[in-house]
């Protein structure tokens, strides 16, 4: 089976796009195509643009802005039509991923982890289970939240007559402190085997935003969330997360490859949204070298052999991490499309593929939040410029997903042929 590959990016922003554009509400998109989706996904884009630096540093909840990705009809955009979302695929939701977190990277960040945690229900449920669940987020229109992270201590799930009762505290979730529905990580006494479970925030119990500020993705609402005897229906356990073999179907195993691909979209957002940036101001600001090359003179392009050479370095940065970012795309689109037919070394290919993706992501987003400064020069620490968000954004993501981890597994199926376990992202 063939797939196109996605629609290439533009790896320095889009000079000549507007600002202040409406999104249109959720029951407009119903139905929308991949262009249609781009468009309003760009038109939101632009609209969080105009005030993204004074946002992010007031700090606030992002309650507006979850609220203009429900009226643009995003948060819904993978469910299929006949259960009232988009109908969109991934390689849509990831264009979209990228094009928001380019303008605002917390915004950017609240999205993709959106789109992969009310994605759990398909990858973890039973097939009437997971339509069930489907129905009530679209007729809801909650915002998804938390986090199942391999590393993460799973949380308590004692049984009771009509269910199970939640306990413990987990360290990091994403949108805790906004989220309509949590999706954690949870193990069952006795067994210790770790199940995705979905929470309903307005159960009592519930404590979330302990977890300590951090110096970037100030918007994303993200932190500690603590569980007192919290309430979970049966039908909100979605399935096993267990890393043993043969517990999960290759279908499944799908899951840990979608996320990362989500980390890989955010990474090269938030790199070309910096870049659309100092690009602008490259074309019009004094060189950041002077005196030690030449002045152009006015009027004319930059022909300071210096910048030219950083804005080089990093246009193959980001070309090369979005290529591969890319194909790794276009693998697990097929992957998905092959449903239970797919195997286990199928899985494997693309979830290495995945880890190499992410990992050229990171360390692009890493040079290039560093090096666009570096050309810009002393004004990229101005405040009122703000470009320092882009910097932090990254850095705080990429703290969390440490590249050494994705390296070993593609060195270890590169030399062994080892399937790399099954490992979520934070």
């Amino acid at each position: 089976m063939t797939i196109a590959p996605p629609a290439p990016h533009a790896p320095f922003g889009d000079p000549e796009r507007g600002a202040g554009a409406t999104s249109p509400d959720a029951t407009a998109a119903q139905g929308a195509g991949r262009d249609d989706w781009l468009h309003i996904a760009r038109e939101l884009a632009d609209d969080l643009a105009t005030d993204a630096v004074e946002r992010e540093q007031a700090g606030k909840p992002p309650l507006d802005e979850v609220a203009r990705l429900r009226e643009s009809g995003l948060l819904t955009l993978l469910v299929p039509a006949e259960r009232g979302g988009g109908g969109a695929d991934w390689p849509t939701a990831y264009t979209v991923v990228r094009t928001i977190a380019a303008a605002d990277g917390p915004v950017g960040h609240l999205l993709g982890s959106h789109y992969f945690l009310s994605s759990g229900p398909r990858f973890f449920a039973a097939p009437d289970r997971a339509a069930r669940i489907e129905r009530a987020f679209t007729a809801g229109q909650w915002y998804w939240g938390g986090g199942i992270a391999s590393q993460e201590p799973p949380l308590m799930l004692t049984p009771t007559g009509g269910g199970y009762l939640l306990d413990g505290h987990q360290r990091y979730g994403s949108g805790v402190g906004i989220a309509d529905r949590l999706v954690v990580r949870a193990a069952v006494p006795g067994t210790g085997e770790p199940l995705a479970v979905l929470v309903d925030t307005a159960h009592p119990g519930l404590v979330s935003g302990s977890g300590g500020e951090t110096f970037g993705q100030r918007l994303a609402a993200g932190g500690g969330v603590g569980f007192d005897s919290v309430p979970v229906a049966a039908d909100d356990v979605l399935g096993s997360l267990s890393a043993d073999e043969g517990v999960l179907s290759p279908f499944a195993g799908l899951a840990a490859p979608t996320a990362r691909l989500v980390s890989a979209q955010f990474c090269l957002g938030v790199a070309e949204g910096l870049l659309g940036e100092v690009r602008e101001h490259g074309r019009a600001a004094q060189s950041a070298w002077q005196p030690f090359s030449p002045q152009p003179w006015p009027g004319s392009p930059p022909q300071d052999p210096y910048v030219l050479t950083a804005y080089g370095e990093l246009a193959v940065a980001a070309r090369a991490a979005s290529a591969l970012a890319d194909q790794a795309v276009e693998a697990l689109t097929c992957g998905l499309a092959r449903g239970e037919d797919l195997d286990d070394e199928e899985c494997a290919e693309i979830a290495v593929l995945a880890s190499a993706a992410e990992a050229a992501a990171s360390r692009a987003a890493q040079e290039i939040t560093t090096g666009a400064l570096d050309a810009v020069g002393v004004p990229a620490a101005f405040a009122r410029h703000g470009l320092d968000r882009f910097w932090r954004d990254t850095r705080t993501h990429t703290l969390r997903e440490p590249v050494a981890h994705r390296l070993r597994e593609v060195g270890d199926y590169f030399l062994n042929g080892a399937h790399p376990p099954f490992s979520l992202p934070a």
